[in-house]
């Protein structure tokens, strides 16, 4: 059986669940009163039109407005809205009500999140650290509107470096033979924090269907860009021996067919030949930190909205 070693510092702020109460979600407090409404539904007229006189008569401020249409003659229609709203968070679940009732003949489906309460954020990692490293410094820095609740990995030796950022680390072991029981382990840490977001920043284990039914929140995954074309342990002494061009990084929501969710982001360099192995993996890895740093800070910003199996990104 799969067990876990848990490493985080005695005067960690107060946990999810201390003596079995909920604690309130962390906030930002530079974005008090601010909301965002995300909604899809069939293209027609007067959508804008509605939604903007609703937070009118509501008291409020529209501070962006994005939209797409993927045919205004009956395709669907997305809409990102930012509002501020003064006293946003004793209105809200009042205010939330009162949208889906003044929208229901636009068969809207759609989100509304409060911008200063922070997504809780777990990350899985294994040995590599460069994808850790940048979200928890971006997390820290405040770039990214995140509350990283703990880092889960197959392995221990990244358990020192996450200690030092005062974040829980579970080092769950995981086999072809075990990892029945590790997912398990995985999927009771996730809902005991209960986690908005997974993101696998360079975990080098296939999560199984059982495992993604199983998860309540999304999984964002990184990996270079070479797949399928140089896929296995050395990706980039392949792409050497081919005389590649480019080298990339590609993020993208986790779905049970391996590598082939919705694209959230991705980013290329030029390389030639005279670029060793070692330089095309250093370069790498930069494509791959700057590119999920993106895509998890799109996503925990309420700017991306998934249609079948692709995105809608308002950056």
């Amino acid at each position: 059986m799969p067990h876990t070693c848990t490493v985080q510092s005695d005067n960690r702020a107060a946990r999810r669940h201390p003596a079995g109460a909920s604690a309130p979600p962390a906030t930002d407090s530079a974005k008090r009163d601010i909301g965002r409404l995300l909604v899809s539904c069939p293209d027609r007229p007067g959508i804008v039109a509605a939604v903007s006189r609703f937070l009118f008569d509501a008291g409020a401020n529209i501070l962006e407005s994005q939209q797409h249409s993927t045919d205004p003659s009956g395709g669907t229609f997305y809409l990102l809205i930012e509002f501020h709203l003064p006293g946003l968070s004793s209105r809200y679940a009042e205010l939330a009500d009162g949208f889906g009732v003044a929208m229901e003949s636009f068969s809207m489906r759609w989100k509304m999140t409060q911008a200063a309460e922070l997504k809780r954020l777990a990350i899985f990692v294994s040995k590599a650290d460069h994808a850790l490293q940048e979200l928890l410094w971006r997390a820290h820095s405040g770039e990214l509107n995140a509350d990283i609740r703990m880092v889960i990995s197959n392995h221990p030796d990244l358990a020192e470096t996450v200690a030092s950022w005062d974040i829980p680390f579970h080092y769950v072991p995981t086999s072809r033979e075990t990892r029945d029981e590790a997912e398990a382990v995985q999927l009771k840490l996730l809902a005991a924090e209960d986690v908005d977001v997974v993101v696998l920043a360079r975990y080098m284990q296939i999560l199984s269907a059982g495992f993604l039914d199983g998860c309540a929140a999304p999984v964002i995954n990184i990996h270079h860009s070479f797949l399928p074309a140089f896929a296995g342990a050395n990706p980039y002494q392949a792409a050497a021996d081919r005389g590649v061009k480019l080298i990339g990084a590609t993020a993208h929501y986790v779905t049970a067919e391996l590598d082939a969710g919705p694209i959230i982001e991705q980013d290329t360099v030029r390389v030639d030949h005279r670029y060793s192995v070692a330089e095309l993996r250093k370069l790498g890895r930069h494509v791959e930190r700057s590119v999920l740093a993106r895509a998890v800070a799109w996503h925990l910003d309420d700017r991306v909205i998934v249609h079948q199996n692709k995105t809608i990104v308002f950056a």
